[in-house]
């Protein structure tokens, strides 16, 4: 067929998606494969207790900043606009039941997940994609030293862990905003919102938020270790390799995370 011919450029384009699709297969192949070797190291010594602490620390603590911060300015605005929605239909007191939910089942796991994100994922695959480009992964082989047990695993199980405690303190950061903005701004009377709260959130709400919260941080600190495992290209590519962990991992969160609600609560 010619390259003139009525049918060519569909054709291509036909073809331009299946290269795509065959691609993106290709890809999520690799990753699970990355991620089935990282977790079998984790089972099997030797095994690297300093590498995971200075990982879980660096996961754990030096991110509870932008966390808290992010949940506190969450737990305000949704008690701000919670009420300005309820007000029309006379049904203010819902503003704590919705401020509790909100942040237990999704605002908090969600949130967290995308800033720890941009902050853990971007840094550990700079940090590897440095050491790959820098030919320190391939010196870590020659010195029979397995890179996926040195480098992959601590990052993966520190944030799988982490990710649940970094949780917990956004989801009472930011009820506690919602509290503050209720009983200083709107009126509340703080037992009763507090009250409130306490009656109507369920633990069922509290455990789905940690369950999405440790597959938040796995996924996390897998694309950012793999993009960082895989760099190629120098500065240029550890930039690039920064830029797609970043971006992969918001998406995957968001996408895991409707998967999971709707394994939760589609009954």
């Amino acid at each position: 067929m010619s390259a003139s011919s009525p049918l060519a450029r569909p054709l291509d384009g036909l073809a331009a998606l299946g290269r795509a699709v065959l691609d993106l297969c290709r890809t999520v192949g690799a990753v699970a494969l990355f991620a089935l070797n990282a977790v079998s190291h984790a089972v099997r010594p030797p095994f690297h207790p300093r590498l995971f602490l200075r990982a879980f620390v660096e996961v754990a603590y030096f991110s509870l900043p932008v966390v808290g911060l992010t949940a506190v300015f969450t737990g305000m605005v949704l008690a701000l606009q919670s009420y300005s929605g309820f007000s029309r239909f006379g049904a203010e007191g819902a503003v704590a039941n919705v401020v509790v939910i909100s942040i237990t089942r999704e605002l908090g796991p969600v949130l967290a997940g995308l800033m720890v994100s941009g902050r853990i994922g971007a840094a550990f695959a700079a940090e590897i994609g440095t050491m790959r480009v820098t030919d320190q992964i391939d010196a870590l082989t020659t010195l029979s030293t397995d890179p996926m047990k040195y480098l992959v695993t601590p990052r993966l199980l520190a944030a799988t862990l982490a990710m649940p405690l970094l949780v917990v303190v956004a989801d009472v950061l930011g009820v506690m905003g919602g509290y503050l903005i209720a009983t200083l701004k709107l009126g509340f009377s703080g037992p009763a919102y507090l009250k409130a709260t306490f009656d109507f959130v369920r633990m069922t709400d509290v455990v789905s938020g940690l369950a999405k919260a440790a597959v938040f941080g796995f996924v996390v600190a897998l694309m950012g270790t793999w993009c960082g495992y895989n760099s190629r290209g120098g500065a240029q590519g550890v930039g690039g390799a920064t830029t797609t962990a970043v971006v992969a991992s918001s998406i995957l969160i968001l996408a895991l995370d409707y998967v999971l609600t709707e394994a939760f609560f589609s009954r």
